[in-house]
């Protein structure tokens, strides 16, 4: 099950988390039907926390359950064994296209959630407008979003989302269709509205480049069904700029990972 604020288990007695964590997966399995009278297991044994403040990714082999987990905090699914429990109402979710409304101008599109979340409009509107001049936009507001660039149209998403004032963000390969030199440029967008903004995250990625660039920990997935293989820590300081990139400290967490991802594979 899913929790939001009161944080429950399963059987009913209190959770314990930490004071400082935002997400939380205890003992998380998610099956799905399959053909016949068999069935798909997707997730097992998930057991992870993502603190207040912390920027985690997570990598893994296709089809280990990475999307998955993400709708499970988003409470878009629900689990088939253990608790997931996130510890705010304050939630945004990035999908892996824009997900842009193509008969609304890109200001509209940005108020979209805040609008879905019966926020008032003149409060939607400044927030909108505040977000789009985060993100470097505020001069399309007025703008269709089949005029823009698949990057632009990726930053009107991050601006939607940042129009909630989320303390969480959920992000699911939001990258993965960019050209290369646009998702380096993506990353490091990102980065700057984490450090403004300073939501916790959840960041899924097939790149194992991008996700030691921008995390805290990395969480690496087995093949499935999907299990935690190993967790690493990256210590790696804040602002991160695009040179780090050619840092021996960052060229050998990127081998660090790669190598766990084999074994998990």
């Amino acid at each position: 099950m899913v929790l939001r604020d009161m944080v429950r288990d399963p059987a009913g007695a209190p959770a314990r988390p930490r004071p400082d964590t935002e997400i939380s997966f205890a003992g998380i399995g998610k099956r799905y039907p399959g053909a016949g009278s068999g069935e798909v297991v997707a997730l097992t044994d998930i057991d992870l926390e993502v603190g207040r403040g912390e920027f985690v990714a997570v990598v893994g082999p296709s089809g280990c359950g990475k999307s998955t987990l993400l709708r499970l905090a988003a409470g878009l699914e629900q689990p088939s064994a253990g608790t997931v429990a996130v510890h705010s109402d304050s939630v945004g979710f990035i999908f892996q296209e824009a997900t842009l409304l193509p008969w609304r101008k890109v200001l509209r599109n940005v108020e979209l959630s805040a609008e879905l979340s019966g926020i008032d409009r003149a409060t939607r509107r400044e927030r909108a407008t505040r977000a789009l001049q985060a993100v470097g936009l505020a001069d399309f507001a007025g703008t269709l979003p089949g005029r823009l660039s698949g990057g632009m149209r990726m930053r009107v998403s991050l601006a939607r989302a940042l129009a909630l004032e989320p303390r969480v963000m959920l992000l699911d390969e939001p990258f993965g269709a960019l050209d290369e030199i646009t998702r380096l440029h993506m990353q490091e967008e990102l980065l700057r509205l984490y450090r403004d903004n300073a939501f916790s995250a959840l960041f899924i990625t097939h790149s194992v480049s991008e996700a030691v660039f921008l995390a805290n920990r990395v969480v690496v997935m087995s093949a499935r069904p999907g299990r935690v293989h190993e967790v690493i820590d990256i210590e790696l300081p804040y602002p991160r700029e695009r040179d780090l990139r050619f840092e021996p400290a960052y060229t050998d967490l990127v081998s660090h990972v790669s190598r766990s991802l084999k074994e998990a594979c």
